[in-house]
């Protein structure tokens, strides 16, 4: 008996779920960023993969062609834990791992994407996940997003420098989307002309207040086989990150969306949700048990840098050394052959799009279900 408890504890990684170095694969590289830069401070705070990246997803399906590829596959609803857990994945990889892995991944995404194609549900037009508009708007809702809950839940603003270095290092990570970096704005400023801009395009149409409403149900990344005790404890944290969600988004959103909020809970949820983090934050071990639960597959990636193992290299590449170094080609000129032959499927034949591109990701993001 003793044994088999034993052997269960070893395969959590020790007594109460630790995770030991030994057991933790480090990075090849430092990828495009590394120690000491802001992008792996903010995004290295736990505000990120817990209520920024979810206030993300949440804002997202506001864009008609996003919510509409989301809509099709129907896996935000067949597999929601398993999509948010490749889809965070992909986002701490660009931050935190090494360069040729994030170089492949993103070469992947883009024929992960080209399955997402079709027409509009609610107005003419088509939708295309590999867009650049789409793409953009889907990297600027991620980054702002970390950063706002990183100030308002966590320690609070960047200096000017620091800021000006995100939105630099937001640019550089659109590098490996199929947007270009010079549409990307360099200052706060730039992030809110681009929103208020978007603004008029945003709808809240049946299928994103679906979507919406879907993902504003936090509880449902908490997995079902967790102990009752702790499952218990994951479900009320889940139901405040709900609130913490909420109180980021600005009234006009909630409006739209129908979504409603007292103000007394907006500001009660803030002194809370700092404590919570700030107490994750100092406890690595703690948080890499939480995340380990929820993303195992994320998990992975932020694991070395909690526990300081440095990667094989100690190196810093641009997304543009990299992709020469390795063979790639930039995300919007990869695969155009194989994406038109997507497009014909599905408009030119009426078909169903190929789900190589799905398969093959799962070497890199983790299983799809």
């Amino acid at each position: 008996m003793q044994g088999e408890r034993a052997k269960r504890q070893g395969q959590r990684g020790g007594p109460a779920g630790r995770i030991r170095r030994s057991e933790v694969e480090p990075h090849e590289d430092y990828g495009f960023f590394g120690p000491g830069s802001v992008a792996w401070k903010v995004w290295g705070y736990p505000t990120a993969p817990i209520v920024g990246f979810q206030r993300a997803i949440v804002v997202e399906p506001l864009d008609p062609p996003l919510v509409a590829a989301l809509d099709a596959t129907q896996d935000l609803y067949k597999r929601p834990q398993t999509r948010y857990d490749r889809t965070l994945r992909y986002f701490q990889m660009v931050v935190f791992a090494g360069s040729r892995v994030v170089s492949k991944t993103a070469d992947v995404l883009v024929k992960v994407h080209s399955k997402a194609i079709g027409k509009l549900p609610y107005e003419e037009g088509t939708y295309d996940a590999n867009d650049p508009d789409s793409q953009r708007w889907t990297h600027l809702v991620v980054w702002h997003s970390v950063l706002y809950c990183y100030e308002k839940y966590g320690p609070g603003k960047l200096t000017l420098a620091e800021e000006a270095e995100y939105w630099e290092s937001c640019a550089v990570a659109a590098e490996l989307q199929t947007c270009s970096s010079d549409d990307v704005p360099r200052t706060r400023e730039g992030i809110r002309q681009y929103f208020a801009a978007m603004r008029p395009k945003l709808k809240a149409s049946p299928i994103a207040l679906q979507a919406m409403l879907h993902l504003l149900q936090t509880e449902m990344v908490v997995p079902p086989q967790m102990p009752w005790l702790p499952r218990q404890l994951a479900l009320a944290a889940a139901k405040s990150l709900r609130v913490a969600t909420l109180a980021t988004m600005p009234r006009w959103m909630r409006e739209m969306a129908g979504l409603r909020q007292s103000r007394m809970l907006d500001v009660l949820i803030v002194p809370v949700m700092r404590v919570a983090f700030a107490v994750l934050h100092r406890r690595p071990q703690l948080e890499l048990k939480l995340m380990g639960a929820l993303t195992p597959s994320a998990v992975k990636v932020i694991a070395p840098v909690k526990l300081g193992i440095a990667p094989r290299t100690e190196e810093v590449l641009t997304p543009a050394e990299a992709r020469e170094r390795y063979g790639y080609a930039p995300p919007a000129e990869a695969h155009l052959e194989w994406r038109k032959r997507q497009a014909a499927r599905v408009f030119g034949e009426g078909g169903a799009a190929s789900d190589d591109g799905l398969i093959e990701s799962q070497e890199l993001l983790g299983p799809l279900g």
